[in-house]
């Protein structure tokens, strides 16, 4: 049997496990209390609401896009829909003479305005979309009248852009890149000024179902003033209103862009006109040389013929194939005649020169022995045969004589001609005596006309396209 102290001691014990449970239960108690207590509402912990995870409503379903067939205009069947247009220009390109186009880069905007896309906004704020809506919406139709190529921007996305306004009025702008036709006169080319248009036209709808119209008259058309072109000179920008017909379709609205470019002539003066002008300059060095000297006159005279047809050729080359002459093609061809009148200028000299020469042969087999002849440069030239007064021929030099003993020879047949036995026999040599002045006076006059007459041509030539 247990005794009294045991049972006092195991009650003591119990009791002091029950106060350790206790405490330890407590304790948990304490700790999950103060999970579940929150932290004061200081303003740095307090988090702002997250305005994305708001419930919205839907684009298509603030405009009702399911609502309305949007394959039929605004006001089908009531008067014609009016849309407003206005372009910014922001680059010309291009300009190609070759292929008659130039190739712009703009921004067309179109203004309508569309009930059907009207919505309730408190703020009377517009709202605006990409491209993605403009697919679900009925827009105008626009094209470019003889666009060779164009295309819409597409980097990073596509470059469209809509406005939606509360009232039902709409912007839809897009940016877009078009090559299109320029009827050329290159008649004055290249001191020709160009006038190209871009015409934009609906589609589909004549007049009676829209009305295409230039939104600020003028001011519709706004350009960069820091657009340039290597070639031209933008002189200036303006816009018209014409109506088009077709037969088969009827009328229609068309939007003309037309700018005017004058050509910049400097490049063509360095690589055209100045290289021409001293071709034909240089053909004239040939007549300050000594037509006897033929194998210094000819291959001048043959290497500016040749470079005056490269240079045609090469401006030909970069234009297109008209059937009218051009400006350039004037000044060229004349600067070509030019050098080539001055080679048969040297061919009639060597031609005068080799008649002259077989009848200084056969005068020279026909003179009687001048041995006894002691100094024939003191010797007077008859001035009834020669045209001359009586001089000594020193003064004459070498004038119209060949050299190595031309004036000798010719000093012979004139000591024939004084003899009066020998003159009745020999008086067809006064042609003779003729012919070598006039050889030499062929070289003395080009000198003076040929320069005079391209002077006088340039003169002409610039008054007149200038």
């Amino acid at each position: 049997m247990r005794t009294k102290a045991t049972l006092n001691n195991e009650v003591s014990t119990h009791a002091s496990y029950t106060q350790i449970n206790l405490f330890f239960l407590c304790l948990v108690c304490c700790i999950v209390l103060k999970g579940l207590t929150p932290y004061p509402q200081h303003p740095i912990y307090k988090r702002s609401p997250d305005m994305t995870k708001s419930l919205m409503t839907k684009s298509e379903q603030l405009l009702r896009i399911d609502d309305h067939d949007f394959t039929m205009r605004p006001a089908f069947g009531g008067p014609p829909i009016p849309v407003g247009v206005d372009v910014q220009v922001e680059s010309l390109d291009t300009i190609s003479e070759v292929d008659m186009d130039f190739t712009m880069t703009l921004y067309l905007r179109h203004y309508w305005k569309d009930e059907r896309l009207s919505f309730q906004s408190t703020n009377n704020q517009s709202m605006t979309f990409d491209s993605r809506l403009v697919k679900k919406i009925w827009v105008p139709d626009m094209f470019f009248v003889h666009s060779k190529r164009s295309f819409i921007h597409d980097t990073t996305t596509d470059n469209v852009m809509l406005r939606v306004y509360p009232d039902g009025n709409v912007l839809y702008s897009l940016r877009v890149t078009v090559t299109a036709m320029c009827n050329m006169d290159l008649s004055r080319f290249p001191l020709d000024t160009q006038t190209c248009s871009l015409e934009i036209e609906s589609y589909a709808y004549t007049d009676d179902d829209l009305m295409l119209y230039w939104k600020k008259g003028n001011e519709s058309l706004n350009t960069d003033d820091r657009i340039s072109l290597s070639q031209f000179l933008i002189q200036k920008f303006h816009t018209t209103t014409k109506l088009a017909f077709y037969s088969s379709t009827g009328w229609y609205n068309r939007l003309y862009i037309h700018f005017t470019l004058r050509r910049h002539i400097f490049f063509f003066l360095l690589q055209t006109y100045f290289p021409a002008t001293l071709m034909v300059m240089l053909s004239w060095v040939s007549f300050w040389i000594d037509r006897r000297a033929v194998p210094a006159r000819v291959p001048l005279g043959i290497t500016t013929v040749l470079t005056m047809s490269t240079i045609i050729t090469g401006v030909n080359a970069s234009m297109p194939r008209v059937s009218y002459i051009k400006a350039v093609d004037i000044y060229l061809w004349v600067s070509f005649v030019f050098v080539f009148l001055s080679v048969i200028e040297y061919a009639a000299v060597n031609y005068l020169s080799t008649v002259q020469e077989r009848k200084e042969r056969k005068l020279r087999e026909r003179l009687p022995c001048t041995c006894g002849i002691g100094n024939p440069d003191d010797m007077m030239i008859d001035p009834q045969i020669t045209g001359y007064g009586s001089m000594d021929i020193n003064t004459m030099g070498n004038y119209g004589m060949p050299e190595n003993g031309g004036r000798q020879e010719r000093m012979l047949a004139q000591v024939a001609l004084n003899d009066p036995q020998m003159a009745s026999q020999m008086k067809p040599s006064r042609g003779y005596v003729n012919i070598w002045i006039d050889t030499h006076a062929i070289d003395k006059y080009s000198r003076v006309v040929f320069p005079g007459a391209y002077i006088l041509f340039n003169i002409i030539y610039w008054s007149i396209y200038l």
